[in-house]
C-alpha cells in the first residue's frame, strides 16, 4: 500500500478544494463503490469524515470529529467553528482550467447523494507565501521525516493519512500591523511533547469581496494538530496566537485519506477484505 501521492508532494499553481455531505446515510454504499472505481494520480487527494464512515459500519480508529474550541474572553469571544463534512476533495494543477475539469469529471462520476458545502479555489501567491506575507509551511519535514509526520507507519491504516483543514478569513485591514511570524513562535512543532510534526500544505484563497487562507496539515494522527490548535486558541495557558489579531477560522474538518493498492482507494477499513461488493446493505 502507498499514500496518495498529492500528500507529499508541494502544491501546484492553484487547487481547488470541495467539502462534501451526505443528503443520506443510505447513500453512502453506491458513492464508496465510485471512490474504489476512482483512479488516482498526482492531481488528486480524498479524504472520508467520520460520519461517511459510520454510514457503511466501517472502522478507521483515530478518526473523529472536528472539535469546536472557544477563546477566552479576553480575545473578544472569537471561536474555532467545527464544520464537519464526509468527503474531503483537493485538486492541484498547474493552471484553473484543469484544476475544474478534474472537479467536474469527479462530480460527473458521482451517483448522486452528495451535496456541496464548499467549493473553493486556491492558489500561490508571491513564491509560496500567504497573503498577509506570512510563508505556511516553513517548519515542513522535509524527505523521509515529511513522511514520516504525515502518513501513517503501520496497522490496518498503514499508508493512509489524516488531513486537518480550516478556512481562515483574513482581516484586511489588520493586516498591515500584524506580527507575520508570531504563528511560528506559538506553534513550532518541535516544541510540543511529543512533537506534533505535520505536513502542511496550505493556499491562499479570495478575490475582492474575501480573501485568506485555506489550512491544510496532514498527519500520522490527529492529536498533534489538536495540541497545535489548543495552545493557538489560549486552551493550555489563556495566551492567544496573535493570528486571531487579524484572521479567524471560519471551518473546520477533519478527514481520513486511505492508502492505496494498485492505483486505487484502499477502503478496506470501511468495507472490510472481501472489498465493496461484500459491504454489508445496512446502514446506521
Amino acid at each position: 500500500m502507498t499514500p496518495q501521492p498529492a500528500i507529499l508532494l508541494p502544491p501546484l499553481a492553484v487547487g481547488q478544494v470541495l467539502t462534501l455531505r451526505l443528503t443520506a446515510a443510505q447513500q453512502a454504499k453506491p458513492l464508496l463503490r465510485v471512490f474504489a472505481a476512482l483512479a488516482m494520480d498526482e492531481s488528486l487527494v480524498v479524504g472520508f469524515g467520520w460520519h461517511f464512515v459510520q454510514a457503511v459500519s466501517g472502522n478507521v480508529p483515530g478518526l473523529r470529529g472536528f472539535p469546536a474550541m472557544t477563546l477566552p474572553e479576553s480575545a473578544g469571544g472569537a471561536a474555532v467553528p467545527a464544520t464537519q463534512a464526509d468527503v474531503w476533495v483537493y485538486v492541484r494543477a498547474a493552471e484553473a482550467g484543469a484544476a475544474l475539469d478534474r472537479v467536474l469529471a469527479l462530480m460527473r462520476s458521482l451517483p448522486g447523494g452528495l451535496t456541496i458545502v464548499e467549493d473553493v479555489a486556491t492558489f500561490t501567491y508571491r513564491g509560496g507565501r500567504d497573503l498577509s506575507g506570512y510563508e505556511d509551511g516553513t517548519e515542513n519535514p522535509q524527505g523521509v521525516a515529511g513522511a514520516a509526520a504525515a502518513i501513517i507507519a503501520d496497522g490496518p491504516l498503514a499508508g493512509g493519512s489524516f488531513v486537518a483543514v480550516q478556512r481562515w478569513v483574513h482581516d484586511q485591514s489588520a493586516l498591515a500591523s500584524a506580527p507575520a511570524t508570531a504563528p511560528v513562535k506559538r506553534t513550532a512543532q518541535e516544541s510540543f511533547g511529543p512533537p506534533a510534526f505535520m505536513l502542511r500544505r496550505s493556499m491562499p484563497y479570495g478575490g475582492a469581496r474575501e480573501q485568506g487562507l485555506y489550512f491544510v496539515a496532514y498527519g500520522a494522527d490527529l492529536d498533534r494538530f489538536e495540541r497545535m490548535m489548543r495552545r493557538m486558541a489560549g486552551q493550555d495557558d489563556g495566551v492567544v496566537d496573535a493570528l486571531f489579531r487579524f484572521s479567524r477560522p471560519a471551518t473546520g474538518g477533519y478527514y481520513w485519506c486511505p492508502a492505496l493498492t494498485d492505483g486505487k482507494l484502499d477502503l478496506a477499513p470501511m468495507v472490510g477484505a472481501g472489498g465493496v461488493e461484500a459491504m454489508p446493505d445496512v446502514a446506521v
